[in-house]
């Protein structure tokens, strides 16, 4: 029975592509399917052998550390040359959506504080 080896929901498209190749390039045999229309299913990777799945998973995670490192490396590398986005950076770009968004967050705040206490 084949065993669900990738969730694609919210994976990005070229790190979905990176497994993809991954696997072709160990030769492990596997099958997509694709998301449905509705959204309910975002679609996956599947494989059906269980030796394959457990040399899959042991590639996989050689993959995220190095993908995590990569990611690492670029966020220190956009603080450093002043391209990485930051609160006061969406302040300037955008004042009126991060207020919006602060004054909804507190709104939420008090009223799942104060809720209770009028309803007594």
């Amino acid at each position: 029975m084949a065993k669900l080896f990738l969730n694609l929901r919210n994976v990005p498209g070229d790190e979905a592509d990176d497994v993809r190749d991954l696997l072709r390039a160990n030769a492990i045999d596997f099958y997509e399917t694709q998301p449905s229309p509705w959204g309910i299913s975002a679609g996956g990777l599947w494989i059906d052998d269980v030796d394959q799945l457990a040399r899959a998973k042991v590639l996989m995670a050689d993959y995220q550390a190095r993908r995590r490192t990569q990611a690492r490396e670029d966020r220190t590398a956009a603080e450093r040359e002043g391209r990485a986005e930051t609160f006061a950076g969406q302040l300037r770009a955008r004042p009126l959506y991060v207020v919006g968004v602060l004054a909804a967050m507190v709104a939420i705040i008090v009223l799942t504080l104060a809720l209770p206490w009028m309803l007594l």
